[in-house]
């Protein structure tokens, strides 16, 4: 059963009281915006009170710098303050900082952590053990930045050291789960879209269940839910106008409150994507996923890869794994595909106790390049 956390009641949900949340941005924008001030000083001699940043999906946003400083001729220091708009994150007031010095040879750009970014201490964050916390969306963008300007030099190239720091970036670590994930020192840089918004339990909730209600009206009796823009683009990819667009549904760390809504809608069917962290959760009965409220438990998963054949060692393993990702790769390392399956067969249990059996459905397991390894029940199709 799920855990025995309270429901959000349809009173709880204010009417048009939290649309207006001001969104934010993440340290991964703040750092490229920082290195683009300090590269602007360094080259072009230009102190910039504010700079364009680009973000993926080829949007641009303006940043704030709060203060430049000359090293010396070759090195400047530029910093922003984290702005996480009306989200209540920890980082929210923060100095992110980028050094930017010459190096040479001219071809050679490095990019680090300094003071207050953590290191990687263990697997299964996707990153490079010994490198510094900072993931790859936040580092192409720290590299865009740079483009941007040296493509102003037409005559001269550079080599580059970046290193970004976070002056009480150790201190707000220790609010955050990186030191129980092996990321020690500080903070990540993080952000997958460039833009925080405002993690808000009614108005994420209100906003759930006005999606569900359109995709009603507009005559869908399916609807696919992700946990978030990245699982929703892979899950476009995969399935495409086989579904329609207003059925593609956001429900971030909602999937109790969704799946319910779903029911009480009448909607037929509901498709569940993830990636492994959520989906684990989900399956030990957890329903709202938020990583501040919940975490992932390696003995279950250990006991899920036993039933489906795992040897001591792979159990072995999974019990002193550091995150869902890391069991992922050990499964992969020793072959054990079943695995998956097994995994969303108990989110599809859970969630179909849960929704009172009053709502069709089909979960659905990405990796991280967005292939569906697992999925329940697997004779199924968007077609059904």
């Amino acid at each position: 059963m799920f855990q025995s956390t309270d429901d959000i009641k349809e009173s709880d949900l204010p009417v048009g009281k939290k649309k207006s949340l001001r969104t934010g941005y993440t340290t991964g924008t703040c750092a490229a915006a920082a290195t683009k001030a300090a590269l602007s000083a360094l080259v072009n001699r230009e102190k910039l009170l504010k700079v364009n940043v680009s973000l993926p999906k080829d949007k641009q946003i303006t940043i704030d710098i709060a203060w430049i400083r000359q090293e010396n001729d070759k090195s400047v220091t530029a910093a922003v303050i984290k702005d996480g708009g009306d989200d209540p994150d920890v980082t929210n007031g923060a100095e992110v900082c980028s050094t930017v010095s010459i190096l040479e040879p001219a071809s050679k750009i490095v990019i680090d952590g300094g003071i207050g970014v953590g290191r990687v201490t263990k697997p299964g964050l996707g990153l490079e053990i010994g490198k510094a916390a900072i993931n790859p969306t936040p580092l192409r963008m720290i590299y865009g930045a740079i483009e941007e300007i040296l493509n102003q030099q037409k005559k001269k190239s550079y080599g580059l050291s970046v290193i970004i720091s976070v002056p009480k970036g150790e201190e707000i670590a220790k609010k955050t789960d990186n030191p129980r994930l092996g990321i020690m020192g500080g903070i990540s840089i993080l952000g997958t879209t460039g833009i925080v918004i405002p993690y808000s339990t009614a108005s994420f909730a209100a906003s759930i269940r006005q999606s569900i209600d359109v995709s009603k009206a507009m005559g869908s009796d399916s609807v696919i839910l992700t946990t978030g823009g990245r699982s929703e683009d892979f899950a476009r990819a995969i399935y495409g106008t086989s579904i329609a667009d207003h059925a593609y549904i956001q429900i971030g760390d909602f999937i109790g409150f969704g799946v319910k809504q779903c029911a009480i809608k009448k909607i037929k069917k509901a498709y569940v994507v993830g990636f492994i962290g959520k989906l684990t959760k989900m399956a030990m009965g957890i329903k709202q996923t938020h990583v501040k409220g919940s975490h992932v438990d390696m003995n279950f998963l250990a006991i899920l890869a036993g039933k489906c054949g795992a040897n001591s060692e792979l159990v072995k393993q999974i019990m002193s794994a550091n995150t869902a990702r890391h069991v992922s790769e050990l499964i992969d390392q020793f072959g054990l595909n079943s695995f998956y399956n097994i995994l969303c067969k108990e989110v599809h249990d859970h969630l179909t106790n849960y929704s009172q059996s009053q709502l069709r459905l089909k979960i659905i397991l990405l990796d991280f390049n967005g292939k569906i390894i697992g999925n329940y029940p697997e004779d199924d199709n968007p077609q059904n």
